[in-house]
């Protein structure tokens, strides 16, 4: 039988997912866990949401979309950028999640050999796409003097003859830091006049806690934006998210879509419409509070037990946290915590190179309630 494509040996199975195996059998045999592992709100979808998918199925929308997307929808997203991002809905792509949005940007962009530069720590996948299409992610150390984010100044320095372009996330995971709006201007201007593409990944935007983000398109058209109903919205497992792309690329899309997804899903789409009415639109200010009561509560707490974590995330639910006055080793400390302790946590060597040893990330989708009694726990188990 013919091997795996070499590609395989360079992307790397999430360590969380080891981490949340690990746990439900520990919850199957009778264990309480405290789960603060998962990137992924613990709310259910809006009532609304859910109510508008059902209609979109019980009215027969069943049926493809256009490969671009429903366009109400695409209508509607465009309304929700501030008037200075002037986005045209036909700049706007419809996607299988964030995910179907990262495949059509790397698809279009890169060749074999091509290099994209990246922070480090990040969310894994975007290296694996990039590698995913034969290029080559490059992946710039980043500490929390920098607020954990790239700067023109490194992406100046870390640029090179094959590198095509620059990918940032704004708030970021495992951070939840923002990058300055003054400092992305700069990096606009920096990439453009490398010749390179900047791509922007804003699916934590709405999940920010002293001020709202301000999305990169109110710098330039002539980006890519990532975004998606996941976080923010809640609708993780309905599996839509969306791109915002120059419009000189949206040819090159649309027939990249056709050929790679046909379309998201049709329901889907129709129910993510009303993630924009005024009910729902409430609902999720309200869940935005609630992220940001847990955020201030754990924050404190965790810093308190010993866990320095010099930033405080301005956004998204994370909390990365440097525990070297505990271990030498992420991986082990996390897997003896979850056993010991029923408290689960991610390793940082799910989010890249620098010092993964170091840090291990604490999610806070997860009530109060049971934060509290992690932190209890954790305290117990360190003390």
């Amino acid at each position: 039988m013919k091997p795996y494509a070499d590609r395989l040996a360079d992307i790397q199975p999430f360590q969380v997912m080891d981490v949340l195996a690990r746990a439900r059998a520990m919850e199957a045999q009778g264990r309480s866990i405290i789960h603060m592992e998962i990137g992924e709100p613990d709310f259910p979808t809006a009532e609304g949401i859910v109510k508008a998918g059902i209609r979109a199925l019980e009215a027969g929308h069943t049926h493809y979309v256009p490969a671009l997307g429903l366009p109400a929808l695409r209508e509607r997203i465009a309304i929700s950028y501030s008037p200075s991002a002037d986005v045209d809905p036909a700049r706007i792509v419809i996607t299988p999640g964030a995910s179907g949005a990262l495949q059509l940007i790397f698809a279009a962009l890169i060749n074999p050999g091509d290099r994209v530069l990246m922070a480090d720590p990040g969310y894994p996948c975007n290296r694996h796409f990039v590698r995913l299409f034969e290029g080559e992610a490059v992946t710039v150390p980043v500490d929390a003097a920098m607020g954990y984010q790239l700067n023109a100044d490194l992406i100046r320095k870390s640029w090179s003859s094959r590198t095509v372009a620059v990918m940032l996330a704004t708030p970021s995971n495992p951070t939840g830091t923002l990058i300055p709006d003054d400092e992305m201007a700069e990096i606009v201007r920096t990439v453009k006049a490398l010749g390179g593409v900047l791509i922007v990944d804003e699916i934590y935007h709405g999940l920010t806690y002293e001020a709202d983000a301000v999305s990169v398109l109110s710098h330039s058209p002539d980006v890519f934006v990532v975004n998606s109903f996941s976080k923010y919205y809640g609708m993780t497992g309905w599996r839509v998210g969306w791109l915002v792309a120059p419009q000189t690329y949206i040819p090159a899309i649309d027939k990249l879509a056709q050929n790679i997804f046909i379309a998201a899903g049709t329901p889907a789409q129709h129910a993510a419409l009303a993630a924009f009415d005024p009910e729902v639109q409430n609902e999720l200010k309200r869940r935005r509070d609630t992220f940001h009561r847990r955020r201030d509560f754990l924050l404190p707490a965790l810093r308190e037990l010993g866990f320095e974590i010099p930033v405080t995330p301005q956004g998204a639910f994370y909390l990365y946290a440097d525990c070297s006055r505990f271990t030498s080793d992420s991986r082990a400390f996390a897997l003896d915590i979850l056993e010991r302790a029923g408290v689960a946590i991610t390793p940082g060597m799910d989010f890249g190179n620098h010092h993964p040893e170091r840090y291990v990330r604490f999610s806070y989708a997860n009530t109060l309630e049971n934060l509290k009694e992690g932190v209890k726990r954790l305290g117990d188990y360190l003390r």
